[in-house]
């Protein structure tokens, strides 16, 4: 069964993210997005799977549409990687959990 990925927004971006003790990724995604629902289940399994070591938010584009601007967000789903405040890495559409893992890996 999958985690549950809380939220992230304009107001808790900085706390939640950017000031962050690990690494975080975070989907871009928004209720209408087909790819963005195919690819929800598989962030839940990468948030139990990687619980100490990576934390998982979700960023609703619609809801928080600076953000997502900021960061050149011109697709969704978009998963980005960040640590100690700084973009890492970047993966766009709804790929296989492997495509992730080897992304998640990389960072660890």
């Amino acid at each position: 069964m999958e985690k549950i990925i809380p939220n992230v927004t304009d107001a808790t971006w900085q706390s939640l993210v950017l000031k962050a003790d690990g690494p975080v990724l975070v989907e871009f995604w928004a209720p209408w997005c087909g790819p963005c629902r195919m690819i929800h289940p598989v962030i839940g399994e990468l948030a139990k799977q990687y619980t100490e070591k990576l934390t998982c938010f979700k960023l609703n584009t619609d809801e928080s549409p600076s953000i997502a601007s900021q960061y050149g967000v011109r697709s969704i789903p978009t998963i980005m990687i960040f640590n100690k405040g700084e973009k890492k890495d970047a993966v766009i559409g709804a790929v296989p959990k492997t495509s992730l893992e080897n992304t998640i890996e990389k960072l660890l």
